[in-house]
């Protein structure tokens, strides 16, 4: 079915559906250009952390995209107020299938019919979560990574995607200082995490086999590839828990994969240590 591309969009906001590390993070992207961005969340503690988070950083982000101006983010819990006449939708929930299926029934049903829905998952194609969906045509994944610092997002298709979203959201996404780039076929992991899911295993296993530690796994990625942060502290900023659920994924897709990696993610995890969202991980914050 053919999909009729959202218009205006400059004066409509933009939904993300989920207030944790990445919805705050996709919120701050998106107000960046003087418009509103509604985030919703059950939670009213995660709404308000969500809110201070944009406004401690939105100047900051503003200033380094042409045309950029602050904009205004509103916390909500109820879903067809976030969700009245926005033209793009992002969910950022948990990596829990049956969670992502139930939620884009809802926003399917709610959001105007020439609205883009997204999803930000990490590692499932939004082709396994559009059971409830009736206009398939208008979902797909929009996968970012750790914004504002690392500002690339992939495109993939559920499928049945309509193409003209992909080339639409090629020339819009970089008016917000997010760079799109589209996954030709469907990948779990997309193109980059794909990648990267095969360093931070490695880097686990490394630890998990005692030949090393995070620390010095951490500080010797920080000489060898000039980059501020290593894998370790990397998935500390994801929290441990998103990185097991992923680990999960891969795992249930190719069994081959060693169990190392997530019996040590699993320990943290059930001691509550979780990264910098709990205050501690890998490393203490």
């Amino acid at each position: 079915m053919a999909f009729t591309l959202p218009t205006p969009v400059q004066d409509r906001p933009v939904a993300v559906i989920g207030a944790g590390t990445l919805g705050r993070r996709i919120a701050l992207m998106f107000a960046d250009r003087g418009g509103l961005v509604r985030i919703y969340d059950k939670s009213e503690a995660a709404g308000e952390a969500a809110r201070e988070y944009v406004g401690q950083h939105i100047a900051e982000v503003a200033g380094r995209v042409e045309g950029g101006a602050p904009g205004r983010v509103a916390v909500t819990g109820d879903l067809a107020e976030a969700l009245a006449d926005v033209w793009l939708v992002v969910e950022a929930v948990p990596e829990h299938l049956d969670l992502k299926r139930e939620i884009f029934g809802q926003i399917d049903r709610v959001a105007p019919a020439d609205a883009i829905l997204a999803s930000n998952s990490s590692s499932y194609a939004s082709r396994e979560f559009i059971d409830q969906v009736t206009h398939p045509e208008r979902v797909l994944n929009i996968h970012f990574y750790m914004p504002p610092a690392q500002n690339a997002v992939d495109l993939m298709s559920d499928g049945r995607t309509d193409p003209k979203i992909m080339d639409f959201l090629k020339a819009e996404l970089p008016r917000y200082g997010v760079f799109p780039f589209e996954a030709r076929k469907e990948s779990t992991g997309f193109i980059f995490n794909r990648i990267w899911a095969a360093i931070k295993r490695e880097a686990l296993q490394v630890v998990a086999e005692g030949v090393s530690n995070p620390q010095d796994v951490d500080a010797m990625w920080k000489i060898n590839m000039g980059v501020p942060a290593g894998p370790f502290r990397m998935m500390d900023q994801v929290g441990l828990d998103v990185v097991l659920d992923i680990e999960n994924h891969y795992a249930a897709e190719n069994p081959a994969l060693p169990v190392g990696p997530r019996e040590m993610l699993k320990m943290y995890v059930d001691a509550g240590n979780l990264g910098v969202k709990t205050g501690q991980g890998f490393y203490t914050y």
